[in-house]
């Protein structure tokens, strides 16, 4: 390979053959995709599981009919060609992305493989000059137009309504448990826990600088503290909470930024300057905790109000009180 040179092939390049052997592979890991999302939701949702194992057999159908041709016209030995090794092709999420897709990402991210698909079918039909190739071609390409439609009916074989919401809900909730709550923990703790050091920092200094290398060095350690802390607390296999990985990142990074919020505007050389905005961002930091709290986790907006800016207001003062002192 010459360096600076791509290695991939224009699909322009590619003979018919080699455009037979980029619809099989396509279809093999197309079909694969949907047999791991199945796998992935079997457990906790079942009807969705049942549509994508159809949507895999559906895919498992355009395989064997494209290999079938491939024999017909040009014998059993298929071209080893995949999309990464065509410029320009479509390229699907590598797995360990895959794997992490919540219920509705997995719907969305199977509606945009069926219109790339469709897309690359008529593509590939255009470029062909036999005749039954062509048909064929074509005849997938409307097949993956017409996917949403398969789609819609083995979602009403196994989706009732009742299901459907049940799954909803499970959704929802893991996205709370695995997300939500520990960013919002997350946040509270890098907004509330770093009020006290960087204020007194301010008040007893005056020095802006050094005041933002204390919040700076306190809301990090306090994201990375946060941070393990929930990723070592719960492996989430009983308590369904889910993977520590990501609630360790979820966590981590909400504390840092809590932090940072009111760390970042002693950047400003100017001492009241910088404490005034530092205010003002610490009251918006309170009351989208607020929010949150009332949106995701229907806390009483009173009730989390209460706890919220009141908890803040005394770290605040304490900090404030005690670099004054």
């Amino acid at each position: 390979m010459i360096p600076g040179v791509s290695s991939r092939r224009r699909f322009s390049d590619l003979s018919e053959q080699e455009i037979l052997a980029l619809a099989i592979s396509s279809e093999e890991d197309d079909a694969r995709i949907y047999r791991m999302y199945a796998e992935r939701l079997r457990e906790d949702y079942a009807g969705s599981a049942a549509v994508f194992d159809g949507m895999a057999e559906e895919e498992d159908v355009h395989r064997r009919k494209l290999i079938e041709l491939h024999q017909r016209r040009f014998g059993d030995v298929i071209p080893l060609i995949r999309r990464e090794h065509v410029s320009g092709f479509y390229a699907r999420r590598p797995v360990w992305l895959v794997e992490n897709l919540g219920l509705d990402r997995m719907r969305d991210e199977a509606e945009a493989m069926e219109r790339e698909a469709e897309a690359f079918y008529r593509k590939a039909a255009a470029r062909t000059q036999d005749a039954e190739t062509r048909k064929l071609l074509g005849d997938l390409a409307a097949a993956e137009a017409g996917h949403s439609d398969k789609a819609d009916k083995l979602a009403e074989a196994h989706l009732d309504d009742e299901t459907r919401d049940q799954e909803d809900r499970t959704a929802k909730r893991q996205f709370l448990l695995t997300w939500v709550q520990p960013g919002l923990a997350g946040l509270m703790d890098g907004s509330v826990s770093t009020l006290a050091p960087i204020f007194a920092t301010a008040f007893a200094t005056q020095d802006t600088h050094t005041t933002f290398l204390v919040g700076l060095a306190a809301s990090v350690g306090a994201g990375i503290s946060m941070g393990f802390t929930e990723a070592a607390s719960d492996d989430g296999e009983l308590s369904g909470r889910g993977s520590p990985v990501k609630r360790g990142f979820a966590s981590g990074i909400m504390t840092t930024i809590g932090g940072l919020g009111h760390a970042l505007p002693y950047l400003i050389p100017d001492f009241w300057t910088a404490t005034v905005i530092a205010i003002v961002v610490v009251f918006v930091e309170l009351w989208a905790i607020v929010w949150i709290q009332n949106k995701f986790m229907e806390t009483p907006f009173l009730r989390a109000t209460f706890q919220v800016v009141l908890g803040g207001a005394l770290v605040f003062a304490a900090g404030a009180l005690i670099g004054a002192g």
